[in-house]
């Protein structure tokens, strides 16, 4: 009898784990983003910007931040947009995003990037950029909603 009680006991609590996990999911929602980014560096590199969310019909203000190290050389601009995925608030948006980065740019190019922060957000962005750059380095990204 008692293993049968703990058995049942188990079998709920991973049910109740499982309808959580699923019902958190399932009201996880998406907005658009758009910000601009000017990177500029000699070996370590900074880049700063900002541009807007849209979600649920408000329109928040992001400002952003980060430092890159590796081999980085010149400077560039580049403007995303794109899609934020599975957050509940706007809140959600502001956090570290980290990435690794190899490229070259002189004059106009694109670039697309998927990005993940501690919150699960994922910003799936796809952009132009202008300047003249050589980079292979690890980038750290900070977005702060206001």
């Amino acid at each position: 009898m008692p293993a049968t009680s703990a058995f049942r006991s188990m079998t709920i609590a991973l049910l109740t784990l499982v309808g959580v996990s699923l019902s958190s999911a399932a009201y996880a929602d998406s907005g658009r983003i758009a910000f601009d980014v000017i990177k500029a560096g000699f070996v370590i590199g900074g880049s700063g910007g900002g541009g807007t969310l849209y979600f649920h019909g408000r329109r928040y203000r992001i400002e952003i931040g980060g430092l890159s190290y590796g081999i980085t050389f010149g400077a560039s601009r580049t403007r995303f947009r794109g899609v934020v995925r599975h957050i509940r608030r706007a809140a959600d948006v502001s956090g570290v995003y980290a990435a690794g980065n190899v490229g070259a740019a002189v004059g106009e190019g694109a670039q697309a990037i998927i990005l993940t922060n501690q919150n699960g957000a994922v910003l799936s962005l796809s952009g132009n950029s202008v300047g003249a750059i050589i980079s292979a380095d690890l980038n750290g990204l900070v977005l702060t909603v206001r």
